[in-house]
């Protein structure tokens, strides 16, 4: 069978492949540090700026479409990615881990951003609309797998490894099988990734700079794109705040605010009931939308994943002691998420990337909608410490009025091949 012919065999692992790293650098690190003695504003200031590459992206995106094929990228950034990951793992041993590991994650978020706009290009390039919609399911559902093997499963063998060998060697260990599953990624994708061809090359300095103009001028040339890019922003404005903080409550004592669970059982909730109600919400939502459309279904999208933010709420009001109910409350979210962020990525390719320069403006708006994650994250930790987590849920909620306000007016339909 030829593999590279059935996106079945690529798109989950090279969705796999773009979701793991970022998981690791916005969220994982977070309980790492903290385990480690680092305070939640340092852990949410500085893994929230290792976001940043992924929001400026689009200034070297215009070289992935003038240079080589798209493959060539994907496979060399997953394997500098590996690397790197090992490099975090040794520097743990360090005296000033943090400064050295910190570094090292700044390699691998600008090896990931740039392993994001090669993998958006691959797919934009070898999929039609149609199998975009039916594989987007598959796709948001791998790249959120990556998370919760990233926050459920590693997370899980690192609370188990501190048992036994002390905090700084279990997360040491979980670092290097990061860097193994990359590596071994980035050897498989040299078989299975199709090769995306281009049809430009730079030939100069000049060119290439004129060439980026282009890309930038007709991006926001593009019909009604400031409303489209307010979408992009707001969509995940109230998941910027909480993602970072959730682990960290579901940690901290219940003297403190939070559920006092250990790491091993966090791992768990997200790796086991986690996993399998986002894999599902993934799937059915993309098949979903590809039947009724995503205009049909945006604003259903877009409940799925605001509404379910209420369980953290409540869960930060009553501080329930039953795993079982924990477990529950946080399915219920990771379901809702699973489902709902399959509306953003897909109107990211089909209402704003198609047209002349579609791999870059794909990352454009990945990067923006990188930004608008980012700035809630990074100032989430001071809302934390300042408001205490029952107000700082309470805050989530309200943070997802603008998303609903931005998907009403989000256009559709937008007349690209006019502009550009």
């Amino acid at each position: 069978m030829n593999l590279k012919k059935n996106p079945i065999f690529w798109v989950p692992t090279v969705y796999f492949a773009m979701g793991l790293p970022f998981v690791a650098l916005a969220q994982t690190s977070s309980l790492m540090f903290k385990n480690m003695g680092i305070t939640d504003t340092q852990i949410t200031l500085w893994t929230s700026l290792l976001i940043l590459p992924f929001s400026l992206k689009p200034l070297w995106s215009p070289l992935l479409e003038m240079f080589r094929s798209k493959k060539h990228f994907v496979v060399l950034t997953q394997m500098v990615t590996g690397i790197s990951f090992a490099l975090v793992a040794f520097s743990l041993q360090l005296p000033d881990f943090f400064k050295y590991a910190i570094s090292w994650m700044g390699v691998i978020a600008f090896s990931s951003a740039t392993h994001d706009i090669a993998t958006a290009g691959v797919y934009l390039t070898e999929l039609t609309t149609t199998q975009q919609a039916k594989y987007v399911g598959w796709q948001g559902a791998f790249y959120n797998i990556a998370k919760l093997v990233s926050g459920g499963a590693l997370v899980f063998v690192a609370g188990k490894l501190e048992n036994i060998y002390g905090i700084k060697l279990a997360w040491m260990i979980v670092m290097l099988i990061y860097a193994a599953i990359m590596i071994v990624l980035s050897l498989y994708h040299i078989k299975a990734l199709p090769d995306s061809s281009i049809d430009r090359n730079i030939k100069s300095f000049k060119e290439g700079v004129n060439t980026f103009k282009d890309i930038a001028i007709t991006f926001f040339k593009k019909e009604r794109i400031l409303l489209s890019l307010l979408f992009v922003v707001f969509y995940r404005f109230a998941e910027g705040f909480a993602i970072k903080i959730a682990p960290l409550f579901l940690k901290a004592s219940v003297a403190e605010g939070g559920l006092g669970l250990s790491t091993s059982q966090i791992g768990s909730i997200y790796g086991i009931f986690g996993s399998i109600f986002f894999v599902v919400g993934s799937i059915l939502a993309g098949y979903y939308t590809a039947k009724r459309g995503l205009k049909n279904t945006i604003l259903i999208l877009c409940a799925a994943f605001n509404v379910p933010f209420v369980m953290y709420f409540l869960l930060s009001h009553f501080q329930p002691d039953s795993i079982y109910i924990i477990s529950a409350a946080i399915s219920l979210e990771y379901f809702g998420y699973g489902f709902g962020f399959v509306g953003l990525i897909l109107y990211i390719m089909q209402e704003i990337a198609p047209g002349k320069y579609k791999t870059a403006h794909y990352a454009f708006a990945d990067g923006i909608m990188a930004l608008g994650f980012m700035i809630p994250s990074s100032i989430s930790g001071y809302f934390s410490d300042l408001m205490g987590y029952k107000i700082f849920f309470l805050m989530v909620l309200i943070a997802t009025i603008p998303s609903f306000i931005v998907t009403i007016l989000a256009p559709f339909k937008a007349k690209i091949n006019q502009i550009e």
